[in-house]
Parts: C-alpha cells; sequence; structure tokens
C-alpha cells in the first residue's frame, strides 16, 4: 500500500469520524429489542472517545444519590478485571492482549488506528496486583504486584488454595494461600488456549459454584468471520476446562465475544455478557446479557438475535440458523459491555437483586453508547425490567472522555469495585454512611507505596 492510498484512507476514515448529526434512538434494552433492518457501508460511522488530557483531573464518576466513589488505586498499567479474595484483598489483572499482526481488510487497519486513540498509553502492566485494606476503613493502603511477566492476564477465579487466571494464550495456575502478597513462584498451566490472530483476545473466566469446573469465554477471530472460518475453530464460545485435568470442551457456542462469565448465587446458573457483531448500522447488533444453557448455539456468525439471519458470512449455512437461540436480555447496540457480577444486599435495597454491568463504550456510533455501569434487576431469577445507570460521568459535556469502565466485581463487605482501564483507576462506589467492615481476622499490613496517577 502506497503512502498516498495511506494517507486518502486516513482522511476518509477522519472525516468519517467528524460527521455530525445524532443515530437514531431506538428502544433496544430488556427482552424484545427493537431490531432495524440492517444497514452496510463501505466503512462505519466512527467516534472514538477523546481521552481527557488530564484525565479525571478534580472530575469523579457520578454514582446514585446515598451512595460515594473512591478511587483506591491509580497509576495502573491497564486494569481489566478484579477479583475479591476471602480476606478482602483485592486483586487486579492489568494487561493488553491482541492481534499477532495479521490484518484481514484495509478497514480493519483504519479502525484499529482509530480505536487505538481512544485507549490508555500507559504501558500495559502485564501482571496481578494486590491491594490490601487491613484495617478495613475502605482505603487500600497496601499494595503489591502478587505476579508479573504475564501475558495479556484477564479472567480471574479462586478455587480453594487454587488461584486461577485466564492470559489470552493460557489458563494458568498459582498456588495460594489466605494472606498471601507475593506468588511463590511462576504459574502451572492448566491448558492452551486459542491465540493465533487473537482479533478478540480477552479470556473470561469464572468458576464453577462446586469448584469442578472453569469456564472460559473465547472471542471470535473476526466481525463476521472475514478471516475465513477455519480461523474460527474452537472461538466464539464458553469453554468448560476441568479444574483438576485441564481437560476441556465447548459448553455453548455462538457468543461472538462473551467477555464477562458470573454464576448466580442459588441457583448456578451461569450467565455471560457478549458483545455481538459490527458494520450493519448504529442500532444492530445490540450487546447482550443471557443465561448459558449447555450445548446452546447464541447464532454468531450466522444469526443474531435468534433467528435473523446475516448472510455476509459465505458459505452461508440454514442449518446452523435453524439452531440459534435468543439471549435473555438487550443491553444496547454497541455499548461493549466487558463487566458483570451479581449484586447482593450489601448494596442496599434498590440494587440487591441483580446484576451490575460495565460497559466500556462504543467506537462506531455518533451518537456515543455505554460507557457506564448500569444495574439490571431479576426478578424471579431472571433479568426483569429496564437497566439503571450506577456509575455515569466517564464522558464530560464537551466529549472528552475521562475513564472507561470495564470489570465490576461485588466486594461482598459492601462495595462495587470498578475498573477504569482509560485513567488506570480502580474505584470503590459503597453506600453512604455505612460502618466500616471490620478488618479480616489475622491480615497482616503490608507497605504502603507512593504511586502517581498516569492519567488521572
Amino acid at each position: 500500500m502506497t503512502r498516498a492510498h495511506l494517507a486518502t484512507m486516513l482522511l476518509s476514515c477522519a472525516l468519517l469520524t467528524a460527521c455530525g448529526g445524532q443515530d437514531p434512538t431506538l428502544p433496544q434494552t430488556g427482552p424484545s429489542p427493537t431490531l432495524p433492518e440492517p444497514h452496510r457501508g463501505l466503512l462505519p460511522t466512527m467516534k472514538i472517545a477523546d481521552p481527557a488530557k488530564n484525565g479525571w483531573g478534580a472530575n469523579r464518576p457520578t454514582v446514585p444519590q446515598g451512595y460515594t466513589v473512591t478511587a483506591i488505586a491509580t497509576g495502573l498499567g491497564i486494569p481489566r478485571q478484579t477479583l475479591v479474595l476471602p480476606n478482602g484483598d483485592i486483586l487486579i489483572a492489568e494487561g493488553k492482549g491482541g492481534q499477532d499482526g495479521h490484518i484481514m481488510r484495509p478497514k480493519d487497519f483504519f479502525a484499529g488506528v482509530l480505536k487505538e486513540r481512544g485507549t490508555s498509553s500507559a504501558k500495559a502492566g502485564n501482571r496481578l496486583t494486590l491491594l490490601r485494606d487491613a484495617d478495613g476503613d475502605g482505603v487500600y493502603e497496601g499494595r503489591t504486584v502478587f505476579a508479573d511477566h504475564l501475558n495479556a492476564p484477564y479472567g480471574l477465579a479462586l478455587i480453594g488454595n487454587r488461584l486461577f487466571v485466564a492470559n489470552q494464550d493460557a489458563l494458568v495456575r498459582f498456588d495460594y494461600q489466605p494472606g498471601q502478597t507475593r506468588a511463590s513462584g511462576p504459574p502451572a498451566v492448566v491448558t492452551a488456549l486459542p491465540s493465533k490472530l487473537n482479533h478478540h483476545w480477552t479470556k473470561s473466566l469464572a468458576a464453577s459454584p462446586d469448584g469442578r469446573f472453569l469456564y472460559v469465554g473465547i472471542g471470535s477471530n473476526s466481525n463476521i468471520g472475514e478471516a475465513g472460518m477455519e480461523a474460527e475453530e474452537n472461538r466464539a464460545m464458553i469453554w468448560q476446562i476441568d479444574a483438576q485435568t485441564g481437560a476441556s470442551r465447548p459448553f455453548a457456542t455462538g457468543t461472538r465475544n462473551p467477555t464477562a462469565l458470573a454464576f448466580q448465587p442459588g441457583t448456578g446458573q451461569l450467565f455471560a455478557v457478549v458483545q455481538e457483531r459490527d458494520e450493519i448500522g448504529p442500532n444492530l447488533v445490540p450487546d447482550y446479557l443471557t443465561s448459558i444453557r449447555e450445548g446452546a448455539f447464541y447464532g454468531w456468525p450466522y444469526a443474531y438475535w435468534g433467528r435473523h439471519p446475516d448472510r455476509r458470512v459465505q458459505p452461508y449455512r440454514e442449518d446452523m440458523l435453524a439452531k440459534a437461540v435468543a439471549p435473555d436480555y438487550a443491553l444496547g447496540s454497541h455499548v461493549a459491555a466487558l463487566g458483570l457480577t451479581f449484586s447482593s444486599g450489601v448494596m442496599g435495597a434498590r440494587f440487591a437483586n441483580g446484576v451490575f454491568v460495565g460497559e466500556h463504550g462504543s467506537w462506531n456510533r455518533r451518537t456515543p453508547a455505554g460507557y457506564k455501569v448500569v444495574f439490571v434487576p431479576f426478578s424471579g431469577g431472571r433479568p426483569s425490567g429496564p437497566p439503571i445507570d450506577f456509575v455515569t460521568g466517564f464522558q464530560g459535556g464537551d466529549g472528552k472522555t475521562f475513564g472507561r469502565p470495564v470489570g465490576v466485581t461485588l466486594d461482598p463487605r459492601g462495595a462495587l469495585i470498578v475498573a477504569d482501564d482509560l485513567a488506570n483507576v480502580i474505584w470503590r462506589v459503597a453506600p453512604a454512611g455505612r460502618p466500616a467492615p471490620a478488618a479480616p481476622a489475622r491480615v497482616a499490613s503490608i507497605p504502603a507505596t507512593r504511586h502517581q496517577p498516569e492519567n488521572g
């Protein structure tokens, strides 16, 4: 490709990015979203997050009345997901993965260049950082690197004294003892994970309530099969992995990019949030929250939202269209859901029964979508009712972006932990006026270290 061609295409992308106007507003949350006719163009409309020069500065996220929000860690290296350990310590997976250099189409290259503008310039940590609040006052004065030299860690799960980490290329395991602040050695590989190309590199993770199995969400290698279906082998699905042996099998398929998994307390039902496909309009296709049925096919790439066909993929398979099942609950198109956690009564009566979802935010709509944490109420064990904004304010009125939420984790001591991978901050949202939780027994202090924010 010549420099002239490069310049021309970059200019085209820039003009598309700068286009004004608003996307049509449609009711696209809940069990029955409105789905318009597909619309295709040479390139999707792009409006990329424009990071604020000074990060959050004096600003803070907005939370409902009666709640407080506090930055409990700054200056991180691209925080993605968190795990609250039984003693109250918080582990943070920091890292960034991605493609191995293979570019499928020119527009994929340019979309990637533009999307990169909406991410943090901080160096990826590729590590686990541990935070400790030794006296239970909500201030995490202790901070250590639990493990480093990892390969884009993302999903985290604890089964007994075994800590599992989903790197972009393998599920690995550390030995863990309560109160431990540093891994005792390098991790053992439980099983390799698909990593060729890694168009969608994140590997989400959840442990079954009985500790027998781990579930790993693996995203597709393309938007809609552009790399060929051979590149999608063992992808766009949720694996079930034996925690003891590492033996794996597909548990559910057709999930384009299952970015977060969580088990519903009490029922043991697995739920996921899934990012859907692009390039057929600003209101297609809604990302979704759904229970995951063993053996179910959720449509990608042949169908979306049940049996709506997507014939861009060739050769097309009518038999797969007939198998597609509809997900439970639409979150809205292109909100980029990346976090999922079930709530409980510690978050107050209004937010006790349901899930929190971290929405990283869109890149391909003139009117931004996402850039917030929402609460989806449940009734009878299923999503019920419209989503409620819980943490907002990630974008300013001038269009500048302060932060982008990723993982969300319930702290059973009474808080929601939110990872922000643009500002490299961990936020703690808690009911105001709640007495400080008692510090867990026999938790030692660890040295405080000064960390300056890199982006806010």
